[in-house]
């Protein structure tokens, strides 16, 4: 392992529960796409009718479970004879947003057991949401490619995937985040040029953020 992949490698393991740690973030966006839709389609077709009711129930179950201190990821992933998990809402609701938003889940649950096939294949399930409240979301996703990628050892392709990630959600949080993380990914591709351009953005664009001590060590 090269220098380089070793620290790509250790921001993976420093950030690799940066989902589960902003997860809130996800659910405010959620409520708000949830609250476009009922006004974009009408409240009574969209929030009274019961595939959509039981499917934001489940998800919001299966939350609970990924959202504690140490929350169990296995039984928010798949679920118990009680409790719903992120794999059975994708399935029985996959064409609802919240069964949309459990692929997204799913998936992040899967890269922290290790199952990084099946995260790929839920990840490749979900569909971008539209609209301001989803920018945020499909961030995430394009986030949780770029770990996916890293995981399985293509570097090029992380690299991609982060830098996607921050241009699709311009703001403090996440985008600092995406884009040293491409960095560290363009550097383990031995990208020299594109590793330095992401810095660059990040310093000029989010001086403030706890990204920027860590892109001016990288950029030295």
């Amino acid at each position: 392992m090269t220098p380089q992949e070793e620290a790509l490698a250790n921001a993976q393991t420093q950030t690799e529960n940066f989902f589960e740690k902003h997860s809130k973030m996800v659910v405010i966006a959620m409520i708000a796409i949830f609250a476009l839709a009922a006004v974009v389609f009408g409240y009574k077709k969209l929030i009274s009718e019961p595939r959509m009711n039981a499917a934001q129930e489940m998800l919001y179950k299966a939350q609970y479970n990924f959202e504690q201190q140490n929350g169990d990821i296995a039984l928010a992933l798949n679920g118990d004879e009680n409790t719903p998990g992120f794999a059975q809402v994708a399935e029985q609701y996959g064409n609802t947003p919240a069964g949309n938003l459990a692929n997204l889940y799913a998936a992040a649950c899967s890269i922290r057991l290790g199952d990084f096939d099946a995260a790929q294949s839920y990840i490749a399930k979900f569909k971008k949401v539209k609209g301001t409240p989803g920018e945020i979301v499909n961030a995430m996703a394009a986030g949780l490619k770029g770990d996916i990628a890293v995981e399985k050892g293509d570097n090029a392709a992380a690299a991609a995937a982060f830098e996607a990630a921050a241009k699709l959600s311009d703001n403090g949080y996440t985008a600092p985040l995406y884009l040293r993380k491409a960095a560290q990914a363009y550097k383990a591709a031995g990208n020299e040029a594109k590793a330095q351009e992401c810095l660059e953005i990040l310093l000029d664009k989010y001086p403030a953020s706890p990204e920027s001590n860590e892109a001016l060590k990288l950029s030295k």
